[in-house]
């Protein structure tokens, strides 16, 4: 039997917002029942909509603030609300910090049993502008003037039409519309259903092609380009086949720590998005190491090479492990590129590696974890066996950070000395942190 979808309540329902969840959704009880309503804020009173029921919970969208929270702002874009990029420009961002910052520290005592013994001050930067990677949809619609770009809309699979985007690096994000009206006139102006962009010292556009361009085509794309200041790319299937539309284009790079090292990147390679922020993050997991001259640090989930570098200069002799071969080697090239000696780069599946692979078989010093999402679950027997005096571990999930934290405190003997969050992504509920564990 066919299940039928669930009519939802009609007109609009009043709730008094108790909290918010971890999406950033005002939490409230509706005759009971436990609610998620976008854009509300606790201690306001509001009305809305339902946009969802089920057995357990309901979800709605707000429609009026009838009691606003002190700390309900106007958002800072004309598109939030429908757009789907943010979900938090209502919040004042002081009370962002604070929601992220409750997030992790619940997560510790609620899953991993622990707290740290202190709460560091959150990393910040501007919230604003910052956004160096992301990935558009675009869309050509002839009633609505032509190529429109943009994110995902709330809940939908249509696309959000922006005219700009405020936390998008301002090369790209006041250039929305002067990247579509280029698309529009190609020959394959429907034919174009993404643009990946990458910000390093140089802007790269990787357009999605699904027809191969006409010459004309690349020559309006390269003029577009040279005029904006933009390197432009052509992608027609996998990351394998992007490729420059002018083969002398400069080379992607940034700094990892604000210093003079520069790393090169591809722009399909995973940077971190927030890059002010990320110095930052790069800089304190150094400071928390407390790096002495030929202390051994292990190194895993190095990606190309953004913390391993910049350890080797502090006088680390770094083994550092990652997961995806061309980041292995590219992170060597930079090694090499910048004159830096003393970190051995490894290739290996971290959810699977064993504690007697070579590599691990010597005492190391200090350790640093940058996890993704999954967190660090496979290979903390390893990296706690070896009895490293201090773990710096940075993350991208408080969940698996509070997992991984219990682990390391009840089964290997550490203290969990220092956590905070790190405001990565501004005017979204995802938290980054990093925490130190001492053994």
């Amino acid at each position: 039997m066919a299940h039928r979808k669930k009519q939802l309540p009609a007109g609009d329902h009043a709730a008094e917002i108790i909290d918010l969840d971890h999406e950033g959704r005002g939490f409230a009880r509706v005759n009971g029942k436990a609610t998620f309503i976008a854009d509300a804020l606790p201690g306001e009173l509001v009305q809305f909509r339902y946009t969802a029921v089920s057995r357990d919970a309901d979800e709605g969208q707000v429609t009026r603030v009838d009691r606003a929270s002190p700390d309900r702002v106007d958002p800072g874009c004309a598109h939030f609300g429908t757009c789907g990029g943010c979900s938090m420009q209502h919040l004042a961002a002081d009370r962002q910090i604070e929601f992220k910052q409750k997030q992790m520290l619940d997560g510790l005592q609620r899953i991993g049993k622990v707290m740290p013994e202190a709460v560091m001050p959150p990393v910040r930067g501007p919230v604003w502008g910052y956004r160096r990677r992301a990935r558009l949809g675009a869309k050509r619609l002839p009633t609505k003037g032509g190529v429109r770009v943009g994110f995902r809309e709330r809940n939908s699979n249509f696309m959000s039409m922006l005219e700009s985007c405020a936390v998008l690096e301002p090369r790209v994000g006041l250039k929305l519309r002067d990247i579509g009206r280029v698309m529009d006139t190609l020959s394959i102006a429907d034919k174009l259903p993404q643009i990946e962009l990458a910000c390093g010292e140089h802007v790269a556009l990787v357009f999605r092609v699904l027809q191969p361009p006409t010459e004309q085509d690349r020559a309006k794309l390269a003029a577009f380009g040279k005029a904006e200041g933009f390197e432009v790319y052509l992608q027609s299937g996998g990351p394998d086949t992007i490729t420059p539309l002018d083969p002398t284009a400069p080379p992607l790079e940034y700094s990892p720590d604000g210093s003079d090292l520069r790393l090169r990147f591809e722009p399909s390679d995973f940077i971190q998005v927030n890059g002010g922020i990320s110095q930052q993050a790069v800089r304190q997991a150094v400071d928390w190491l407390e790096i002495q001259p030929g202390e051994r640090v292990l190194e895993l989930f190095c990606g190309l090479g953004n913390f391993s570098l910049p350890l080797a200069r502090a006088g680390a002799r770094v083994i550092a492990a990652e997961g995806e071969a061309k980041l292995v080697q590219r992170a060597r090239e930079n090694a090499e590129r910048n004159g830096i000696t003393g970190i051995r780069f490894e290739k290996a599946d971290l959810f699977r590696t064993e504690a007697s692979v070579d590599w691990l078989q010597q005492p190391f010093d200090k350790v640093l974890l940058d996890p993704p999402r999954a967190g660090a679950k496979e290979i903390l027997p390893a990296v706690a066996g070896r009895k490293p005096s201090r773990i710096v571990y940075v993350s991208c999930h408080p969940g698996t950070l509070a997992r991984d934290a219990g682990t390391l405190v009840h089964e290997y003997g550490y203290r969990l000395t220092r956590a905070g969050v790190m405001d990565m992504f501004p005017h979204t509920s995802h938290v980054e942190s990093m925490a130190l564990f001492e053994l």
